[in-house]
């Protein structure tokens, strides 16, 4: 049997009847943008999150890059970033004109290296944008400290951990502000591209809803020169339905990252993820391992009808669009060898037993 890598359809066809009544109801109301929708769906996900605000935006780049700009992070300013993400993380800083301050993960669980973070701040410093990556919450205690001291911008990259928390908070709320992605394939995911803020910065939500909006508070009355960034009403409605089975899909994520997790420990060569504080609880969007032979591996895998993805083949600091940085092999070798070892494992609330099954014992036949 293959085993998909995510089956995104099978949101659908689990939800089917709600999601067509959504439709139907958004298509009936003749209001597509900046409606009762959208409305609705930032109160919602505010709650979710633990904060006072959200504000729906296009993407999650347009997500990062208007909270930055909201927060009045431009040209001149450091902002520092991990090694070993996606590139949408950098690419936020550079379109606020910003000078991005790359440091190295942590070698257990490729997240931000707190320590390489605090090192990395100068007085230019205006902004650290750790990622919860993979679904694995950072641990903010450290990062906080440092904040209260000098006034730095926390911005939570958390396109990837919908519903992770550290202790009884949730991702969303542990910085100044956050920046989600709901990309079809995210633990929420739309039917097309969305992002959103959250914060409980009443002054940033104000701002980053004028810039989503072409920098118009009001129709017409554009005081700033903002973007075309509005969460649609369609995808709001679904996000709305999709948000009321979030918690129960990541328990189903769970479920599977603990089999592994279980199943795979005692495997040669095979480093599984690391969880980043005792306190956390991660939404698992991916299930990383790490192998030195990882391309054999994955066609290993893929003979036995094993999908697998890498994330991410090909550090942000070596890839041309950043050389101009002027970064070189071994800058920063462990979110090196993370591109050179990782490989993602099937995942999702749709993945059966029989199917985990399969991906297990496919991974052992190769280790044995």
């Amino acid at each position: 049997m293959r085993v998909p890598f995510l089956d995104v359809g099978a949101a659908y066809t689990e939800l089917a009847d709600e999601l067509n009544d959504d439709f139907t109801r958004v298509m009936s109301s003749g209001r597509y943008v900046l409606g009762a929708e959208l409305e609705a769906f930032e109160q919602e996900f505010a709650h979710f999150c633990g904060v006072r605000f959200a504000v729906g935006v296009g993407n999650g780049l347009d997500a990062l890059s208007i909270a930055l700009e909201a927060r009045g992070v431009g040209p001149g300013d450091e902002v520092i970033v991990p090694a070993h993400t996606f590139v949408a993380t950098w690419l936020a800083v550079t379109r606020v004109g910003a000078v991005i301050v790359p440091v190295d993960v942590d070698p257990r669980s490729l997240l931000i290296e707190a320590s390489a973070a605090v090192a990395a701040c100068t007085s230019r410093t205006a902004a650290i944008v750790p990622v919860h990556l993979y679904g694995n919450p950072v641990d903010f205690s450290r990062l906080e400290g440092l904040a209260d001291v000098s006034g730095l911008f926390l911005l939570e990259d958390a396109a990837q951990a919908h519903g992770a928390a550290i202790g009884d908070r949730s991702v969303g709320s542990l910085g100044d502000a956050a920046g989600f992605s709901f990309y079809p394939a995210k633990n929420l995911g739309a039917f097309g591209d969305g992002g959103a803020i959250a914060t409980d910065d009443e002054e940033l939500a104000t701002s980053a809803r004028r810039l989503r909006n072409y920098g118009a508070p009001a129709k017409y009355e554009f005081i700033e020169a903002g973007h075309n960034s509005r969460l649609d009403e369609l995808q709001a409605a679904f996000l709305r339905t999709k948000l009321r089975v979030l918690v129960e899909w990541n328990k189903r994520r769970e479920l599977v990252a603990r089999r592994y997790l279980r199943e795979l420990e005692s495997l040669s060569d095979v480093t599984l993820p690391g969880v980043n504080s005792r306190e956390a609880t991660p939404a698992w969007h991916v299930f990383c391992i790490r192998h030195p032979r990882r391309d054999a591996l994955r066609a290993h895998l893929s003979a036995r009808g094993v999908e697998t993805l890498v994330h991410y083949p090909q550090p942000p600091h070596l890839s041309p669009a950043f050389a101009h940085l002027g970064f070189s092999e071994g800058s920063f070798p462990v979110a090196e060898d993370a591109a050179a070892t990782a490989v993602s494992l099937p995942l999702g609330p749709h993945l059966n037993e029989p199917l985990v099954t399969q991906v297990i014992d496919a991974i052992a036949s190769f280790a044995s």
